[in-house]
C-alpha cells in the first residue's frame, strides 16, 4: 500500500498489514507528542523548564517518554487480549487524572519545599543546608514515574492503538508492538519539545542564579497547581462519568484537536494560565532577590 493510501484519521479503513499498522502507530505517536494532550507535553513542559537548559529539557522529555512507551506497550498487549473496555472506560481515565495529579502535586511540593516531601503530620528532609527559601532540583526519577502513570490515561490516540492497531497484529507475541512504536514516536517529539522548553528557559535575560530560581520555582508552582487541577477534574469525573462525553466539534481532522473536550479544557483553561502566573510571579521574585548588577 502506498503512503498516499494511509488513513491516519481512521486507520481501520485502510486494511492494515502488520507493517502498515506499526508505521501508523509511530506516526500517530509523533503527532500525539505535539498536540495539547493533557497526558504528555504539559507535563514534560514542567520538568523541562525546571532543568533550565536544552540538554536538561532533552533529558526530561526522554525520561518521561521512556516509561510512557513501556506503559503503552503493556496496554497494547492487554488490548490484544480484548481488555479494551477496561482500558478506555470513563471512570478509569478520571481515576488516572487523580493519580497523575497527586504525583504532580508531590513533585511540585518537593521543589518548593527545598527537597522536603510533605508527610501527614511532619516533613522529612531529603537534603540539608542552603537557604530554605531556595527551590530544590527535581529528582531524576520523577519524570520516569510520571511518564508511566500518565500513559494509562486514554484519549483518541490511545483508543486507536488499543482498538485498531493492536488487534491488527497476527500474534500475541506482537501485540505490544503498536504501543511500543506509538511510544517511540511520542518520544521523538517529546525530546524535541523538552529541548525547546529548556532552551527557552536558558535564554531568559536573567543571571545564572535568577534563571535557576525562576526555572525551579515555576516548575514547582505549575506542577503543584496543575496537579490540584488534575485531582479536581478527576474527582468530578468519578462523581459524574458523563463529564467524559462533554465536547464540541472543531472541524479539525487532527486527533486531540478534533473536539474541545475535558482534556483540552484542562490544558487550556487551567494548566496554561497556572503556568503563565507561575512564570510571572517567579520572575518578579527572582529580580527582587537577585537584582542585576550595573
Amino acid at each position: 500500500m502506498a503512503i498516499g493510501d494511509w488513513n491516519f484519521w481512521n486507520p481501520g479503513l485502510a486494511g492494515l498489514s502488520v507493517g502498515l499498522a506499526l508505521a501508523t502507530a509511530f506516526f500517530l505517536g509523533m503527532i500525539h507528542g505535539v498536540t495539547p494532550d493533557e497526558h504528555t507535553w504539559p507535563i514534560t513542559f514542567n520538568y523541562a523548564i525546571g532543568s533550565y537548559s536544552i540538554r536538561g529539557g532533552l533529558k526530561a522529555g526522554l525520561l518521561f517518554s521512556l516509561t510512557f512507551t513501556i506503559q503503552r506497550a503493556i496496554a497494547s498487549e492487554l488490548a490484544y487480549f480484548a481488555m479494551t473496555d477496561f482500558l478506555v472506560g470513563a471512570r478509569w481515565n478520571f481515576a488516572v487524572y487523580v493519580v497523575v495529579g497527586l504525583v504532580m502535586m508531590a513533585s511540585g511540593f518537593f521543589i518548593l519545599r527545598k527537597g522536603r516531601i510533605p508527610h501527614l503530620f511532619h516533613s522529612h528532609a531529603l537534603e540539608r543546608g542552603g537557604d530554605e527559601r531556595e527551590p530544590a532540583a527535581m529528582p531524576t526519577y520523577m519524570p520516569l514515574v510520571h511518564g508511566f502513570l500518565a500513559g494509562w490515561g486514554t484519549g483518541a490516540f490511545a483508543i486507536i492503538v488499543y482498538t485498531v492497531l493492536a488487534p491488527a497484529m497476527h500474534s500475541a507475541y506482537l501485540g505490544f508492538l503498536p504501543g511500543l512504536l506509538f511510544g517511540l514516536g511520542t518520544t521523538v517529539t517529546q525530546m524535541l519539545l523538552g529541548a525547546l522548553f529548556g532552551g527557552w528557559m536558558a535564554r531568559r535575560k536573567l543571571d545564572d542564579r535568577a534563571r535557576v530560581y525562576v526555572a525551579r520555582k515555576m516548575a514547582g508552582r505549575t506542577l503543584s497547581g496543575g496537579g490540584a487541577s488534575f485531582v479536581l477534574v478527576g474527582a468530578l469525573g468519578l462523581a459524574d462519568p458523563g463529564l467524559a462525553s462533554v465536547s464540541w466539534a472543531t472541524g479539525l481532522r487532527i486527533h486531540n484537536l478534533a473536539h474541545v473536550d475535558v482534556g483540552l479544557l484542562l490544558v487550556v483553561v487551567l494548566l496554561v494560565p497556572i503556568a503563565g502566573y507561575a512564570f510571572w510571579k517567579s520572575v518578579r521574585e527572582a529580580r527582587e532577590r537577585f537584582p542585576a548588577t550595573p
